[in-house]
């Protein structure tokens, strides 16, 4: 059902509702974490390494310590092992980086904390902090970036993986190409910065921070302080953006907590935006070696895909992508291996569709390169090797929509008009190219619990300490419990992202509606059972509670995904809880699919790169708001064509300092360099995938709109750029 605002969303599933918090946004009075007073509040602020590695050899404080309003100052000589270690969120803990900022005189990267400032006033705090000398020694040129010699790469075993005989196969096929592909580091930019305010009640701690998991924040935390978790509560009730980079506890927290009891008064840190580049996580840097062989017809015959991904010192991280990508078309020969590669930064992490904007941004192209050897359409070559089961077992798709997709898009698009001749395509003094590309996103859901109570007078109250990053995480809670409980959505209210509340997994995976509206379902479904008569449920749940003279029913349910142990359930409680599914499963393989059309115009004189319009097609399970859904989709396409023409990291090689951590040097697109962007609903029932039948789109839309840039510019110009962002002088230095 659709209104005339979203007519591609007809059929599609529930109604568009407007966002439930809208009014509170717009008009200012959602508090964030740096939003909430706390009396007596002290003002931190960060003093970070400027050398990429080596050792803190002093400090000289006095004249920071002289400034009027200064309260303390703290380093490594006064904390020392205060934080205590806690494992990699990875390797079964709670951490996004086991380096431990201020624990020794050790700097191991670029913009590592070294000292805290504490005063009456930000403003006081970081100017003090600007008067502190530091002398450092044992200075080293760090491996700064993937491609530095001292970098250490360090193959994966459990991240190789065959079928067939890809060796034989490839050198034997008559149709063979091979390239490598390279993608950049990349930072998140939410427009909320990091943020932590601590308060101390006795021995009880309330912690303020914008969080994607704030179970995980408050048991991690709890081991880093080595007290008991139920002393600590982990307030979240906004995130002004998150995309991964707020997803796990960092190192930033502890210290913070320990600034407030030292203290004994409530203390707040802002993070600047440069030192958010380092505090929290970011897309590392990638490369591909990808080999795909055909026959004539198009028929994969050998598919190899090896990558290179950069992690830290301190830990082991690979997300090692090809294990979707290699499962995506069907092909008999395939091989896939994955390598880390250390150097002296801090650890990456999540930044949104991890592991699936890298990896299929180099099978995407190769396949279109493939397709102009082949001189065959590029949409023709995944439609011949398009499959219901994946090629390493035979496990088959929970559904397969990726050509659905691909045929609504294309037919919107107009890609029938498309000759095929690369430079073929012109407008006046602008080239003219169109490029396809597939998307995907595995469908995750995790363990989750909520609380649902109905009133007599027809309220309905949501429960769970979920998290609203901009996704609509309240507006779908409430859709849910109206649709079950049949009352009108205005009469539910919802509370979210407070560790007091009815525990949930992570925000982020695209993990959030699979996971919470099953639960939400649950608890609905447990009133109306315990409203109803002789087992049967009641089909008037209002009526049913004014029969029976309560004055309120409240229920609380958990929720176990597809794939999950139940010893999973406490693990949920503990702020441990991992999503299941995607190719992880051992009957099936649950994706989410779509499909990105995209036109480029490229000057014929200044290689100027732009994107008029671009046309997404997406099928993603039953869609509980296609409102939202549509403008998830929409950014996330958006969010990929910035990946393709702009969002990049630049690393100094010489201390491995990134150049550009501000929004002033950072470049994302703006509105002038968005076109039409259109995103379309493709109906699509499936419910083996969770009791909602709901599958993820939040990362859905940025997968492959990198490719279909890539692809288009190779179509207007002829010339094949395999490294993103993919600029202008990429293409003059090609000679054009």
């Amino acid at each position: 059902m659709a209104d005339a605002l979203f007519p591609q969303a007809s059929g599609a599933g529930g109604r568009p509702f407007p966002r439930h918090e809208a009014r509170e946004k717009v008009t200012g009075r959602a508090s964030f974490a740096a939003d909430m007073r706390l009396a007596g509040t002290a003002y931190a602020f960060l003093l970070t390494s400027r050398i990429g590695r080596g050792a803190i050899a002093a400090f000289d404080r006095a004249e920071a310590a002289a400034l009027p309003g200064v309260i303390d100052i703290l380093t490594f000589e006064e904390l020392a092992d205060e934080v205590r270690p806690v494992p990699f969120v990875f390797e079964g803990g709670y951490v996004a980086d086991t380096l431990r900022p201020m624990a020794t005189a050790d700097v191991a990267h670029w913009g590592q904390p070294i000292a805290l400032v504490l005063a009456e006033r930000e403003e006081i705090a970081r100017e003090a902090a600007g008067l502190i000398t530091v002398a450092y020694r044992d200075v080293k040129p760090p491996a700064a970036d993937i491609d530095a010699d001292a970098a250490e790469t360090l193959p994966l075993e459990s991240l190789e993986e065959s079928v067939g005989d890809f060796a034989a196969a490839f050198a034997d096929a008559p149709v063979r190409i091979e390239a490598r592909y390279t993608t950049p580091p990349q930072h998140h930019n939410a427009m909320e910065l990091l943020a932590t305010q601590c308060r101390w009640d006795g021995d009880r701690l309330t912690v303020y921070e914008p969080s994607q998991y704030v179970n995980n924040v408050k048991h991690g935390l709890a081991q880093q302080l080595g007290i008991d978790p139920a002393r600590i509560r982990v307030v979240s009730p906004y995130v002004g953006g998150g995309f991964g980079g707020k997803g796990f506890l960092t190192q930033r927290t502890a210290l913070i907590a320990i600034a407030a009891r030292r203290l004994g008064r409530p203390v707040k840190l802002v993070a600047t935006r440069e030192q958010g580049f380092t505090l929290s996580t970011y897309r590392a840097e990638t490369r591909h070696d990808v080999r795909l062989a055909a026959s004539r017809n198009g028929r994969l015959l050998a598919h190899a895909q090896e990558g290179w991904e950069l992690t830290s010192r301190a830990d082991v991280l690979a997300f090692g992508g090809s294990e979707m990508t290699t499962r995506l078309y069907a092909c008999p020969n395939i091989h896939r291996r994955v390598n880390v590669v250390r150097a002296d930064r801090s650890t990456p992490g999540f930044m949104r569709a991890p592991a699936e904007m890298p990896y299929p941004f180099a099978l995407e192209s190769a396949l279109d390169e493939l397709a102009h050897a082949l001189n065959m359409d590029p949409v023709e070559l995944r439609r011949v090797n398009d499959t219901e089961v994946e090629p390493f077992g035979g496990r088959p798709y929970t559904s397969r929509s990726l050509m659905p997709c691909f045929d609504a898009a294309s037919d919107a698009f107009g890609w029938r008009d498309r000759t095929p001749e690369p430079g073929s395509m012109r407008d006046g003094d602008w080239l003219v190219g169109w490029g396809c590309a597939a998307a995907f996103y595995p469908t995750y859901a995790a363990d989750a619990a909520a609380r649902v109570r109905l009133s007599a007078d027809g309220r309905v109250h949501v429960a769970s300490a979920t998290h609203e990053l901009g996704q609509g995480n309240y507006t779908m809670m409430a859709q849910v419990a109206a649709e079950r409980l049949g009352v009108p959505i205005e009469a539910v209210t919802v509370s979210l992202g407070d560790t007091d509340l009815p525990p949930a997994p992570v925000t982020g995976g695209s993990v959030g509606a699979a996971s919470l509206a099953p639960a939400v379902m649950a608890a609905c479904d447990a009133i109306l059972r315990r409203l109803g008569s002789d087992g049967a449920p009641a089909s008037d749940a209002l009526a049913a509670l004014a029969a029976s003279g309560q004055g309120a029913v409240e229920e609380y349910a958990e929720t176990r995904p597809h794939g999950v142990t139940p010893e999973t359930i406490g693990a949920l409680s503990r702020g441990a809880a991992f999503p299941a599914g995607g190719v992880h499963l051992p009957d099936r393989v649950q994706f989410a699919f779509g499909a990105h059309f995209v036109e480029v115009r490229v000057h014929s004189r200044t290689r100027e790169i732009r994107v008029p319009r671009a046309v997404g097609a997406f099928a993603a399970g039953r869609i509980i708001n296609p409102r939202m859904v549509h403008s998830q989709l929409v950014g996330g396409m958006i969010w990929g064509l910035a990946s393709a023409l702009h969002d990049a990291t630049e690393i100094d090689g010489r201390n491995g300092s990134y150049m550009n951590a501000n929004l002033a040097d950072y470049l994302v697109p703006v509105n002038a360099d968005i076109g039409e962007v259109e995103a379309i609903l493709v109906p699509e029932e499936d419910r083996r995938v969770n009791a909602a039948g709901v599958k993820g789109v939040g990362e859905l839309g940025t997968v492959g709109a990198a490719a279909a840039v890539a692809n288009a510019v190779h179509h207007a110009t002829g010339t094949r750029l395999r490294s993103l962002p993919l600029r202008l002088e990429h293409l003059l230095a090609d000679g054009g």
